[in-house]
């Protein structure tokens, strides 16, 4: 049996504003400052897609999402994640699994945590178990830890839907 398996890697960034929703893995974050974006700007959701689309060789969520298309102008972010996954699938992967972490000062995310990775893994079909979320400061450095802005970085392994026999 040969089994293919890809690597992939996504990063986004978005400013924070206050008055904004704050989503993140497509929860609602109770804070007094949320995301600038086209879409509901789930930066979390945004990084993960990235990384599946980076493994799966399909260029990444700019290409097919744009943010200067009205069609996802507010769009929920799950949605996207659900189009990505389904789109992944059509290449012939399946996710193994995701690893992200979220770089942000204030609001502490660890209550948010299994919300977040319950609600992901539904909308993609995989077990919260091949999700993780980790969330982390800068320690008051830089635009994040002025709270200014939120970065998220996330990794994915997929592998074939139906490994070839040999």
């Amino acid at each position: 049996m040969t089994l293919h398996q890809r690597v992939g890697q996504g990063i986004d960034f978005h400013r924070l504003e206050e008055g904004q929703e704050l989503w993140l893995g497509g929860v609602r974050i109770n804070s007094t400052k949320g995301c600038v974006a086209h879409s509901d700007g789930d930066v979390l959701i945004h990084a993960i897609c990235d990384a599946l689309l980076g493994a799966a060789g399909m260029n990444d969520i700019g290409f097919h999402f744009p943010d200067t298309s009205d069609e996802f102008r507010g769009i929920d972010s799950k949605i996207l994640l659900k189009r990505t996954v389904e789109m992944v699938a059509g290449k012939g992967y399946r996710i193994v699994n995701i690893d992200s972490t979220v770089c942000l000062e204030l609001p502490k995310l660890a209550p948010y945590i299994t919300a977040m990775r319950t609600t992901m893994a539904s909308v993609a079909g995989i077990s919260p178990d091949a999700i993780s979320v980790k969330a982390t400061t800068t320690e008051k450095m830089g635009f994040t830890g002025s709270g200014e802005g939120i970065v998220v970085m996330a990794v994915c392994l997929l592998a074939d839907l139906i490994p070839d026999k040999v």
